[in-house]
Order: structure tokens, then C-alpha cells, then sequence
């Protein structure tokens, strides 16, 4: 009898650690690798729509079908994925949440790389749904505008002006309790929309090196490229210090609280 109650309280302890082993792995896949996997999924999926619309709009509507296909798709990834992994999609915003204590330092690197790894895949994507000529003739979706350095000033201003607001919008309503709202994707999208159409011709308004790296690479085209990263990022740290200097609530204040 005793023997059959030290076996029965062994196979109980047995049965519990591998139900904790399993709930481990289980958590550890849904706080690491799920998330990372969302964000290579939801860039690569946002810079294959994006990439397609423009290839496919050479000398068609103007800038009008790229701004409405970033903006829904963007719009429509960050509503599905939200809760998975945050819906970063772009190097910046994962710069500018995690400056402002929306996410933890280990994930920062494996996130940047996602997004980086998502945009080329999605790049090679598009390429593969349009036609050569197509492709040929707006050079992979890559950003052209910029033929000279006079150009740069202006450029440079407008990618990080415009990455500062839509940087605010995702940080507002993301990220700060005081303005956090579940209409996110809807305002993140909009303001991907008016973006476009406003700085369309002055810069191609990128606001994502992950969107200007995938077009660059696939389409071997780097002129002016490193202005789409220097642009951006600088915009979006602009748009942190105003959270961590004025806008933020008290959590998110460095100062004034």
C-alpha cells in the first residue's frame, strides 16, 4: 500500500513538471518568438502592398493609390496584430516605443530585425507579382526623388517632420495612458495617408527605413539612400523627447511631474 502511494505521488510529480515545462515553452514562445514573427510577417506583408502599389501606379493617379494602400494596410496590420506583438512594422516606432518604456530592452534588437528581414521579403514579393517592365520602370518601388544634393535639406526635413507625427500618433495612442486609444489603427493609417499626399514630391515620404531597405536591395538601388533612415529615426526621437519632456503622463515624464 505504501509502495503503490510513493508511486502515485511520483507520477503526480512527474505528470506537474511536465505540464510546467510545457506551460514554459508555451509562454516563452508567446513572449519572444510569436511576437518577432508578427512583426516579420505584418513589415513584410506592408512593404509588399506598399511596393506593389507604387510599381503598379507609374504615371497613374499621382501619389492618391500609394497614400490609401499604405494607409489601409497599415490600418488593417496594426489592427490584427496588436495584440501580438504591438504592431511595430517600422524600426523607428520600435526606437521611439521602447525609449518611452513601452517594451523591454531584449526585445529591441530581435524586433529591428524582423522588421528589416520582413521589408526585403516583402520586396521580393512584389517583384515577383509584377511584371518586368513594370518593375524596371519604377525601379522596384525603391525611392528615387532625390537626384541632387539640393534636394537633401528639404527632404531630410520632411521625413523627419512627418515620421515625428505619425510617431506621436503611435505613442499617444499606444503607448501613454493618459491618450491611450482603441482607434489606433484607424489614426495611424490616416496619418499615413495625409503624409503621403503632402510630402508625396518632396521626399517619396518613406517614414520606414524597413520600407526603403527591402526596394533598395532587391532593386540594387542606394542613391540618397541612407536618408531614409537618418530622416526617420531622428524624426521619431523628436517625437520621444516631446512624450518624455512635455506631452507624456507622469509615468512617461521625465520632468514637470
Amino acid at each position: 500500500m505504501e509502495e503503490e502511494k510513493v508511486e502515485l505521488k511520483e507520477l503526480n510529480r512527474s505528470t506537474e513538471d511536465k505540464l510546467r515545462k510545457a506551460a514554459k515553452q508555451a509562454s516563452m514562445f508567446e513572449r519572444t518568438i510569436q511576437p518577432c514573427l508578427a512583426e516579420l510577417v505584418g513589415t513584410m506583408f506592408f512593404v509588399f502592398i506598399g511596393c506593389v502599389s507604387v510599381i503598379e501606379n507609374v504615371g497613374a493617379t499621382g501619389h492618391l493609390q500609394p497614400a490609401l494602400v499604405h494607409g489601409l494596410a497599415a490600418a488593417v496590420l496594426v489592427a490584427c496584430m496588436a495584440e501580438i506583438s504591438g504592431s511595430h512594422f517600422n524600426p523607428p516606432f520600435t526606437l521611439a516605443i521602447f525609449l518611452c518604456g513601452g517594451m523591454q530592452l531584449g526585445m529591441v534588437i530581435p524586433y529591428l530585425i524582423s522588421q528589416l528581414v520582413g521589408g526585403v521579403l516583402g520586396a521580393v514579393m512584389s517583384k515577383l507579382m509584377t511584371s518586368k517592365e513594370n518593375y524596371i520602370n519604377a525601379t522596384g518601388a525603391a525611392f528615387t526623388i532625390l537626384q541632387s544634393n539640393e534636394q537633401l535639406p528639404r527632404a531630410i526635413f520632411a521625413e523627419m517632420a512627418m515620421t515625428c507625427l505619425v510617431t506621436m500618433v503611435v505613442l499617444l495612442g499606444a503607448v501613454n495612458g493618459k491618450s491611450r486609444s482603441p482607434m489606433v489603427p484607424f489614426l495611424v493609417g490616416c496619418t499615413v495617408i495625409v503624409n503621403v499626399l503632402a510630402g508625396g514630391d518632396i521626399s517619396g515620404t518613406c517614414l520606414n527605413p524597413a520600407r526603403a531597405l527591402g526596394p533598395a536591395l532587391v532593386a540594387g538601388y542606394w542613391d540618397y539612400h541612407w536618408v531614409y533612415w537618418v530622416g526617420p529615426i531622428g524624426g521619431s526621437l523628436i517625437a520621444t523627447a516631446l512624450l518624455r519632456l512635455l506631452l507624456g503622463d507622469e509615468k512617461i515624464r521625465v520632468i514637470l511631474k
